[in-house]
This record gives structure tokens, C-alpha cells and sequence, in this order.
């Protein structure tokens, strides 16, 4: 990746790109895509933000950011979506990095967290090294269909990981980037589970209110 990336307000003339890269077939089996509607709303709502990437020289657009909860009483922000549409060049950690000083330090959060899917093992393997411990397991009710006949629905347990901001701060002092990725996968998390809740926040417990 050349230099780092920079985030710029998403307009609604980037929506047709941003809906693009969410359906790529590389992108879909670790998302649920928003109708374009959504996407316009997040561009309106005060409690959200919507952001394009920009990564490289000429700054073109390499993904797209969603952040939500900036008007939480209790500063909890959500990392509601991060989709690139370049893999393999780093990008994905310099955006995390990204995001989480805008987080604490830009928009004073108290508590920065996402979900994951358990199958995107080197998303979970990417948010183990920067810092984001697992809190706990939800359930979800979201999926294709088992058999037609039977009108069954997978069930998904997405995981739950938090990191306080003390401890953010405390790995900084001790430069502590966290465990060795190896080919985008950290060993600690090699095996399969549902899914995850992943977060930065100071008790590093996940609230009932928050599974809701």
C-alpha cells in the first residue's frame, strides 16, 4: 500500500460504487448488504457516519466505512461496517488503526466495538492483533433458508470481544502491536466458532443493553 489512508465524507454519487462493492462476491459472505435507502439515511442520520476510503496515490476510492452510536450518552461507537474492496495490501490495518484514534481520540468514545463473522477468521484474526478481545456470544436468526420444506433458519452466534481504553493505552506505552499474524491469521483464533462482538471499552464487559 502506498502512504497511509485517509477518510472523506461519502456523497450520494459514491452510493452506486459503495452498493458495488458490497454485493462483490468476495465481500457478501462476511456482511449483511444494506438497500440503497439505508445507505442514504446513514448519510443523513446525526448518529452515523458514512466514509469512503481513499488509499494510493492518485487517492481512489478503495472502500467504505460506517460508523455509528456518535451520539450515544454512554459513548458506546460502533464500527458498524468496514468494506474494502483491495485485500492483502495492509489496508485493513491501517484503516483499524485509523478508526480507532477517531474514535478515542477525534469523537471521544468510551467504547468502540463491531461484530464479526465467525467464517472471516482473518477479520478476527486482524481486530485480535490491534487490541479487541472477545466479550461474549449473540445470537442470530439471519440465513438462507435449510431445506424449503422445513422453513428452518441457521443459526449464527456471533462472538464478543472488548479491549478497555486503559488497556489501549497501556499497550501503546508498551508498543505492543499483539500477537504475530501469520498469512492474515492469528493462531489464537484458528478455530471456527460463530461469529464475534469485538470492542474497545473500559470494563472490558459486555452490558446487557448492548446484546439487545
Amino acid at each position: 500500500m502506498s502512504g497511509l489512508p485517509r477518510l472523506r465524507p461519502t456523497m450520494l454519487s459514491d452510493l452506486d460504487w459503495v452498493i458495488s462493492v458490497e454485493n462483490d462476491a468476495a465481500n457478501r459472505p462476511f456482511i449483511t448488504p444494506w438497500e440503497r435507502t439505508q445507505h442514504e439515511g446513514a448519510l443523513r442520520i446525526p448518529d452515523t457516519r458514512h466514509f469512503i476510503v481513499e488509499a494510493g496515490a492518485d487517492l481512489p476510492r478503495a472502500g467504505f466505512v460506517i460508523l455509528q452510536g456518535l451520539r450515544n450518552p454512554h459513548g458506546s461507537m460502533e464500527l458498524k461496517r468496514i468494506v474494502l474492496q483491495r485485500k492483502g495490501q495492509g489496508l485493513g490495518r491501517a484503516c483499524a488503526r485509523l478508526l480507532k484514534r477517531m474514535a478515542f481520540a477525534d469523537l471521544h468514545a468510551h467504547r468502540f466495538w463491531l461484530d464479526v463473522k465467525a467464517l472471516n477468521e482473518r477479520a478476527r484474526a486482524l481486530y485480535a492483533s490491534e487490541g479487541f478481545v472477545e466479550e461474549g456470544r449473540l445470537r442470530e436468526l439471519q440465513g438462507e433458508l435449510r431445506g424449503p420444506a422445513r422453513g428452518e433458519w441457521p443459526r449464527r452466534e456471533p462472538l464478543a470481544e472488548g479491549l478497555s481504553l486503559e488497556e489501549l493505552h497501556r499497550r501503546e506505552r508498551l508498543g505492543a502491536v499483539g500477537p504475530e499474524v501469520v498469512d492474515g491469521e492469528d493462531a489464537r483464533v484458528r478455530e471456527r466458532r460463530h461469529g464475534a462482538r469485538l470492542a474497545l471499552e473500559p470494563c472490558g464487559q459486555l452490558r446487557k443493553d448492548d446484546l439487545q
